[in-house]
């Protein structure tokens, strides 16, 4: 399929789907797919009261879907562009409610984390595609408040894992946190396939080296990233996969710099806004997983909250994206995607270090509020504007490749976030008592500033620029026409300053 066509889909695919459609079920479906990182963890001890299952088991249902996410998420992005997003959308919302189901009636824990594992393949195909149809429905001009709705939506499913999965063990029952997602799924089937409109990507082959290689590699890294805590970082299968993962996303790396038709060119990291955002998403990533991680244990474990309790009293941090993003959204229209996305990396920074500076066995919760307001504005005012940037940064087909590749390196630095905190909380401290506990936490959350505060100089790189996206797209058109007669010989990188 040729530039020209895609580009004549993807803005009738605009006309057809209407914005506010395409929002509600990007949205919701974005919402589905983040909830469930985090959804499980604070059911943990219901399930192995009704399952049984060792921790190891315990520990799989978590990470069976991050895996699975995590590695295929590129893969899906592909499909979309090759076989139609729309198309390949509804095929994994209907994997992911299906799993969601079969998760729900699992009689024993081998069960549960075989279809959570399924949910994973779903969730990655339907991920980055909800950007990429977000973007055919949504005129250039308007895509950043799109976004922030979007990107708020999503950030509170990240961080509201753990009240809305222990609120619904606590009130109901640990199987509601997947059953949750099937109505939601239900619904959207027929809205997504009646509302949202067909678009396609460059039309290339698949690229199957570059898919087992990415896959495989991330696999490999992401397997001992999760296991590294509790197996023992110098455990043979944690470093077969730390090693093997790292040189099979080696040869991805060469592989993406001479194959054709690659699944990731690496040309893309030679733009400035795209290799910057990029890293500020993993980076972000691991500080903000690995904090709520065990902030969210902290209240219940060492303040004494109730599952309920706690995640009410992190809505200052968690409920701020929908406050703030679609204003930051709005913000990164008018002034650029990079200062917005910048302070709020600092803010969060400083959100999580404040916390590090008061976290005790008896704090109040007036003193733990401003870190959580410092942590969840920031949240807020890097969500919109990064989904953006990261759209903005590539050529219209190559919108799934850049959304796939922004969303498993995000999953990447969760996982990683994880492992890496619960290695300095469990060097540091532990579970003996609530002093043990704060000697662990802090130093943990110490870390996670300090990653964000790098997130914020990799946001930095990103060149400063006022330039509209809808100015982006017709710079970039008339690049690829020029480029296809031999008229226009500059680089895209030259011709979008919000966007290098």
């Amino acid at each position: 399929m040729s530039q020209q066509t895609a580009a004549q889909q993807t803005a009738h695919g605009a006309r057809r789907g209407g914005t506010v459609w395409a929002l509600v079920i990007t949205s919701v479906a974005g919402f589905m797919a983040a909830l469930d990182n985090l959804v499980v963890t604070t059911a943990l001890p219901s399930i192995r009261e009704d399952l049984g299952g060792a921790l190891g088991d315990l520990e799989w249902t978590v990470s069976a879907y991050t895996l699975t996410f995590a590695v295929l998420l590129m893969f899906g992005a592909a499909l979309g562009d090759r076989f139609g997003r729309r198309r390949m959308f509804l095929a994994g919302l209907a994997v992911f409610t299906a799993a969601s189901a079969a998760a729900a009636m699992s009689p024993g824990i081998g069960s549960l984390i075989a279809a959570r594992a399924v949910q994973g393949v779903g969730a990655a195909i339907m991920m980055p595609l909800t950007l990429t149809l977000l973007t055919a429905a949504v005129p250039a001009a308007k895509r950043g408040m799109a976004y922030g709705i979007w990107g708020a939506v999503n950030g509170l499913a990240v961080a509201s894992g753990p009240l809305i999965g222990g609120s619904l063990t606590e009130h109901i029952s640990w199987h509601w946190i997947f059953w949750l997602n099937v109505p939601l799924g239900l619904a959207l089937l027929p809205l997504a396939r009646l509302r949202l409109a067909e678009s396609y990507g460059t039309g290339a082959p698949l690229d199957v080296p570059g898919t087992l290689l990415a896959s495989g590699g991330l696999f490999g890294v992401v397997y001992g990233l999760v296991r590294g805590p509790s197996d023992g970082w110098t455990g043979s299968l944690v470093l077969t996969g730390l090693f093997a993962g790292g040189a099979l996303l080696a040869g991805f790396v060469l592989h993406g710099s001479r194959a054709a038709n690659p699944m990731l060119p690496m040309r893309l990291f030679r733009s400035r806004a795209f290799a910057g955002i990029n890293a500020a998403s993993m980076l972000m990533f691991l500080g903000m997983f690995g904090s709520i991680f065990l902030l969210s244990q902290y209240m219940q474990g060492v303040l004494g909250y109730s599952p309920t309790e706690a995640g009410l009293r992190m809505l200052p941090w968690t409920g701020m994206p929908m406050l703030v993003a679609p204003v930051a959204g709005i913000l990164s229209d008018r002034i650029g995607g990079r200062p917005v996305v910048a302070t709020g990396l600092f803010l969060q920074a400083a959100g999580l270090g404040y916390l590090a500076s008061v976290v005790t066995a008896d704090v109040s919760y007036a003193v733990q509020l401003p870190g959580l307001i410092l942590s969840g504005i920031g949240m807020a005012l890097y969500f919109a504007p990064a989904a953006n940037l990261v759209m903005s940064s590539v050529l219209p087909e190559e919108q799934g490749i850049a959304s796939g590749a922004n969303n498993a390196l995000r999953e990447v630095g969760g996982a990683l976030g994880i492992a890496v905190m619960a290695s300095i909380f469990s060097a540091q401290g532990g579970y003996e008592s609530a002093e043990s506990f704060v000697d662990g936490l802090r130093p943990a959350l110490v870390t996670g500033s300090g990653v964000v505060v790098l997130a914020g100089l990799a946001a930095l790189l990103i060149p400063a620029g006022r330039r509209t996206a809808a100015a982006a797209v017709t710079d970039r058109a008339a690049a690829a026409a020029g480029a296809a007669d031999g008229t226009a010989a500059r680089p895209v990188e030259a011709l979008e300053p919000t966007a290098r």
